[in-house]
C-alpha cells in the first residue's frame, strides 16, 4: 500500500477503536465473589482461587486476580483465606420433613442405657399434654450393655397419660407402650402382619412393644396426620439445619404425599434454602405420573424425580434379607417387606410411565433379587435413560458388584451407616459376608456411578461427617482407628464427588449442578478447613463457614 494510503487509514482505525469501546462497555460487576481454595468439581480444571456469581449461576471461576477483576461496589464478597470452598453438598437420600420433625420431638439417640433410655422419655413426657402422642426416638440398643431390646412395660410406667412410638435410628423397629399398642388395636390374638415381626415375649406370648418393618404399620395409622401448619415448620426447621451444614439439594425418598404441597408452600413464599428431588412409595405410581402429566416435574427447586420401594428391613433389625441365616439369631434370614410380584409389577410399570425408579435394598439376598428385576425390566422395555436407583446397596455379593457397575445401576450409599454398623455387623452377619459390606472402593474400582448421603434422621445429615467415615472408616467405638474393612476406604477427592457430581447425577442434574464452572448454578460451601491438606482423621472437626444457594448467602456461622 501507497505511505499516503497506508497513512489516510489510520483516522478511520482510530474512530473504529473509538466505537468499538463505545459500544462494549465494561462488565456489569458480579454480585458475589469468593475467595479461597476451590475445589471446583470439574476434572478439567479441579483447583481454583476463586468463584464470581451473578444472579443464581456462577459466571467465572479462576485465579483471584482474575474473578477480582469482576468485583465492584456494589458486590458482596465472602473470604475463605486458605480454606475450602466446594460446590454445595447433595444429600442423596434423607427423610428431610421427618428430620424437621424430629428436630421438635424426643431424641433418645444419646441414651447409653436403658435406664438412660427411661430418664430420657420421663423428662420430655413431663411437659407434654395428656393424650398427646411422644415420637421420634432414634434409640440404638447396640449402645446398651447386653444390646436388649427395649420393652413396653420399660416406659409404661412414666408414659402413663400418653401414647408413646420411639423408633429405633434405622426406623425399621420401634417401641410402642400400651397406650399406644392399645389405639393400634395390636393385642396377644393378633395375627402376625405381612412383611413384618410383632415381637412377642416367649413365655406369655404377649407383645413385648417391639414391632419391625410392616408390623408398625397400625400403630402409625393410629396417630395423628400432621396438619398443614405442622408440616411447614418441620420444613422451616429442616431447612435451617441443613443450611448449617453445607446441603444445597437432597432427595427426599418416601415423600408423605402430602409433602408436596408443604414444598410448593415454600417454594411459593421465597422460603427454600436448598433443592429437593422428591421420590414418592412404589406403590402410588400411577398417582405420581398422573400429578407429572397434568403440572409437569417441576424445577430446580422442587422436581418430582419418581417413586421409592422397599426389598427389605435393616441390619440392626435383622431384617435386612440375607441368602444365609443371621449368625446371632439362626432362626431369620431376614424379611422380603413387599411381595416378590408386587415389586416386578410396581417397578415395571413405573418404568414404562418413564418414572425414575429407586429401591431400598440392604441384605446380599435383597440387593441380588432388585439387580434381577432391573435388569429384566430393561431389557423388556428398551434401552433407555433409565437410571435405576440402588438404595443403601448395603451388602453385596462379589458379582453383584460387578453387576450393579456393568449395568449402570446408581449405587445411593450412606457412609456413616458404615462407621455406625461396623461396631456390630461382623456378630449379624460373620466375618465372610462383611468384606463386602459398604464396598464404596470396589464399586468406583469397577465403574459404578456413586452418590452418598445421610438417610437423616438415620444418621447426622452433616456431609463432612459422612467424608470423615468413607475416608477413614473408623467405627464409632473407637475399635477400628485404621479403619473398619481399611480396603474400601477411598479418598476425599472421590467422597466429595460422591457428594456433589454424583448426586447430581442421580437427579440427572449433572449439566447444572454438582461443580463450580460457568452456567452452573451458584450452589456452593465456604468450609473452614481445607479437607485434602489435614489429616484423615481430624476431617471430622471441620465445619462450614458459610453456605450460598442460588448466589443468596443462606448461612453464616457467627
Amino acid at each position: 500500500m501507497p505511505a499516503r494510503s497506508r497513512a489516510g487509514v489510520w483516522p478511520f482505525l482510530a474512530l473504529a477503536g473509538l466505537l468499538a469501546c463505545h459500544a462494549a462497555p465494561a462488565p456489569r460487576p458480579a454480585d458475589l465473589v469468593v475467595y479461597g481454595r476451590v475445589w471446583t468439581g470439574d476434572s478439567a480444571r479441579p483447583w481454583a482461587g476463586g468463584v464470581a456469581v451473578s444472579g443464581d449461576t456462577v459466571r467465572a471461576v479462576g485465579d483471584s486476580a482474575d474473578v477480582a477483576r469482576l468485583a465492584g461496589p456494589g458486590t458482596r464478597v465472602l473470604a475463605n483465606g486458605s480454606a475450602m470452598v466446594v460446590p454445595g453438598f447433595m444429600d442423596g437420600h434423607l427423610h428431610f420433613i421427618d428430620g424437621g420433625f424430629q428436630l421438635a420431638r424426643v431424641d433418645l439417640r444419646p441414651a447409653n442405657s436403658p435406664e438412660e433410655f427411661i430418664a430420657r422419655l420421663k423428662a420430655y413426657a413431663s411437659e407434654r399434654r395428656p393424650g398427646e402422642w411422644i415420637l421420634g426416638g432414634d434409640w440404638d440398643h447396640e449402645r446398651w450393655p447386653g444390646a436388649p431390646l427395649p420393652r413396653r412395660e420399660w416406659i409404661d410406667s412414666v408414659t402413663p397419660n400418653n401414647p408413646v412410638f420411639v423408633n429405633r435410628l434405622d426406623g425399621h423397629m420401634g417401641l410402642a407402650n400400651s397406650a399406644a399398642l392399645r389405639a393400634a388395636g395390636i393385642n396377644r390374638s393378633t395375627r402376625d402382619i405381612a412383611g413384618g415381626v410383632i415381637v412377642r415375649d416367649p413365655r406369655t406370648g404377649e407383645p413385648t412393644g417391639i414391632l419391625k418393618d410392616g408390623a408398625m404399620g397400625p400403630v402409625q395409622a393410629a396417630i395423628p396426620v400432621p396438619t398443614d401448619e405442622q408440616r411447614d415448620a418441620a420444613l422451616r426447621r429442616a431447612l435451617a439445619f441443613a443450611a448449617s451444614k453445607g446441603v444445597t439439594a437432597f432427595a427426599h425418598v418416601s415423600v408423605d404425599p402430602a409433602d408436596l404441597a408443604t414444598y410448593l408452600r415454600a417454594k411459593q413464599a421465597g422460603a427454600l434454602t436448598a433443592r429437593a428431588a422428591l421420590y414418592f412409595p412404589l406403590e402410588t405410581w400411577h398417582q405420581v405420573a398422573d400429578t407429572i402429566a397434568k403440572r409437569g416435574r417441576g424445577d430446580d427447586w422442587v422436581w418430582i424425580g419418581g417413586v421409592k420401594g422397599f426389598m427389605d428391613g435393616s441390619l440392626g433389625s435383622t431384617t435386612a434379607l440375607f441368602y444365609q441365616p443371621y449368625n446371632d439369631d439362626p432362626t431369620t434370614s431376614g424379611v422380603l417387606v413387599t411381595p416378590e410380584d408386587s415389586l416386578r409389577a410396581w417397578i415395571g410399570a413405573a418404568d414404562s410411565a418413564g418414572l425414575q425408579v429407586a429401591v431400598h435394598a440392604i441384605g446380599e439376598r435383597a440387593n441380588g433379587l432388585l439387580l434381577d428385576i432391573y435388569d429384566s425390566v430393561a431389557k423388556a422395555h428398551g434401552p433407555r435413560d433409565r437410571r435405576f436407583r440402588d438404595e443403601h446397596a448395603q451388602h453385596l455379593r462379589r458379582q453383584d458388584i460387578d453387576r450393579l457397575a456393568r449395568m449402570g445401576v446408581i449405587a445411593s450409599m450412606q457412609p456413616y451407616h458404615a462407621i455406625d454398623d461396623g461396631r456390630w455387623a461382623e456378630k449379624r452377619i460373620g466375618p465372610e459376608r462383611i468384606k463386602t459390606t459398604y464396598a464404596f472402593r470396589s464399586l468406583l474400582d469397577r465403574g459404578a456411578h456413586l452418590g452418598f448421603g445421610s438417610d437423616w434422621t438415620v444418621a447426622p445429615i452433616d456431609p463432612i461427617l459422612g467424608i470423615y467415615a468413607a475416608v477413614t472408616r473408623r467405627t464409632l467405638d473407637g475399635k477400628h482407628p485404621d479403619g473398619w474393612i481399611p480396603e474400601q476406604k477411598i479418598t476425599v477427592d472421590e467422597a466429595l464427588r460422591a457428594y456433589t457430581g454424583g448426586n447430581a447425577y442421580a437427579v440427572f442434574a449433572e449439566r447444572t449442578r454438582g461443580r463450580l464452572a460457568p452456567g452452573y448454578k451458584a450452589d456452593l460451601v465456604l468450609l473452614d478447613q481445607d479437607l485434602t491438606r489435614i489429616p484423615p482423621e481430624a476431617i471430622e472437626r471441620a465445619g462450614v463457614r458459610a453456605t450460598v444457594v442460588g448466589g443468596k448467602l443462606v448461612y453464616q456461622r457467627p
